[in-house]
């Protein structure tokens, strides 16, 4: 057998024990258990991470990474800025309702490394994580459209991963797809709002708030 990368077999544990804590649970989910996934030997898995706490925050950066470089891909700019902003969110809820799983480890994640003595700091890195993606994405989309902001980014990343982490856990607890959808709308109009075009230009937000059957 051909010696795997070390960067691709750390990708495949990750992947691996992304499947087995959805499937299991985080607090069950062993080393052992996570390289039986893989198909690999336990000494592999210890030769790729070197700490359980390695591999958590190996798993938080893949799930994140699942859904952002879907939104990437949905915020090629539009024809109108309401339409791109809208895309990006439909492109992250369409990841949220179709591996509602992956997003249910995240808040589990959350809790199990606030309660885990040590741990803690992987808590913060999560929605680090979270606030400096929505930071990127907002500087990707002000780059290709060519606008300005009316608050600062780090405010708005802030508030953009603030409210989908919400979101997110009300629609996992409630199953409300459509009332999820009309705030995702709410939120666009608002987001809209937040942006004024360079000297010279006319306002980019003036688009009629689309209407779901």
């Amino acid at each position: 057998m051909a010696r795997m990368p070390l960067a691709e077999r750390r990708r495949q544990l990750t992947e691996a024990a992304i499947r087995a804590m959805t499937r299991d649970g985080v607090a069950r989910t062993t080393t052992r258990s996570i390289a039986a996934e893989a198909g690999v030997s336990l000494s592999v898995f210890h030769y790729c991470f070197d700490s359980k706490q390695a591999l958590i925050e190996s798993v938080i950066e893949t799930i994140t990474d699942h859904y952002v470089q879907v939104v990437k891909e949905a915020i090629r700019p539009k024809t109108t800025l309401q339409e791109t902003i809208g895309a990006g969110f439909q492109a992250y809820w369409d990841h949220v309702t179709t591996h509602p799983g992956e997003h249910k480890l995240t808040y589990e994640l959350t809790q199990y490394a606030l309660r885990q003595p040590g741990f803690e700091h992987l808590a913060r890195r999560q929605y680090e994580l979270y606030r400096d993606t929505y930071g990127e994405l907002i500087e990707q989309l002000s780059r290709s459209m060519d606008f300005e902001l009316r608050v600062p980014v780090p405010v708005l990343a802030r508030y953009l991963a603030a409210m989908t982490d919400g979101l997110t856990l009300n629609f996992l607890v409630l199953g409300d797809d459509a009332a999820c959808l009309d705030i995702l709308d709410t939120v666009t109009d608002h987001v809209a709002g937040l942006v004024r075009a360079p000297k010279g230009r006319g306002e980019l937000r003036d688009q009629p708030r689309r209407t779901r059957g």
